[in-house]
């Protein structure tokens, strides 16, 4: 069966998306799992825009980069290896700010 998530972008990282901050998406069925560290994969293939060296760091997101699951910090949730859930709401807030 299908994953259907929200993700939210947020703090100046919705430049990145066209400007959407807001995303309804249904991830692919498939055999394997759904986990953050695959879900980065998927948004940078599927959703982003322009420039990811602003947005991904190798697997993770780039540090100033608050991720929240569920309205928790994904630091309390396993990060990377949090198996995503079907109506799982996962936002992106950018911390990185120009001077």
């Amino acid at each position: 069966m299908a994953v259907n998530v929200t993700l939210e972008f947020s703090g100046g990282a919705e430049l990145l998306f066209d400007k959407v901050k807001k995303h309804d998406v249904r991830l692919p069925h498939d055999d394997g799992a759904w986990t953050i560290k695959r879900l980065l994969v998927w948004i940078k293939d599927n959703l982003l825009k322009e420039r990811p060296e602003l947005f991904v760091q190798g697997d993770t997101v780039r540090p100033g980069i608050l991720v929240l699951i569920n309205d928790a910090d994904w630091e309390l949730m396993g990060e990377l290896e949090y198996k995503i859930q079907s109506n799982d709401r996962i936002v992106f807030i950018s911390t990185l700010h120009g001077g």
